[in-house]
């Protein structure tokens, strides 16, 4: 088990994590700070929690704003494979309809060739 510290609003974390995923944690942390920071700006050094939380609500918030649009991409993505199989069927039927056509001229071709050359 991997251990790791962080700094969220000058303050440090130890923080503990699978082996090999240290680097990931402190870009999370960072990304958490990064939101920290920025509403310690705007709004000012209201604590810790109230920071953290207002940070997890907006970090929930984008989380939340990325899972509609993967659903979004999904439908379409579901939209899109449902009518490449429909146009894949309808070329099949369009080139099923042409080889019958291409059979008939062929034996049509065929019966006047013969005529012409019992004559």
């Amino acid at each position: 088990m991997g251990q790791v510290k962080v700094s969220i609003n000058d303050r440090s974390y130890a923080v503990a994590c699978g082996d090999g995923e240290e680097n990931h944690v402190r870009e999370l942390a960072g990304y958490i700070n990064k939101h920290v920071t920025s509403l310690a700006q705007e709004v000012g050094q209201v604590g810790d929690a109230r920071l953290l939380l207002m940070a997890g609500l907006l970090i929930a918030d984008e989380l939340s704003e990325a899972l509609q649009k993967v659903k979004i991409l999904e439908q379409e993505l579901e939209t899109l494979s449902s009518q490449r199989t429909s146009a894949a069927d309808r070329t099949r039927q369009a080139e099923d309809s042409l080889a019958d056509v291409l059979d008939d001229v062929a034996r049509r071709i065929e019966d006047l060739t013969r005529r012409i050359e019992a004559a």
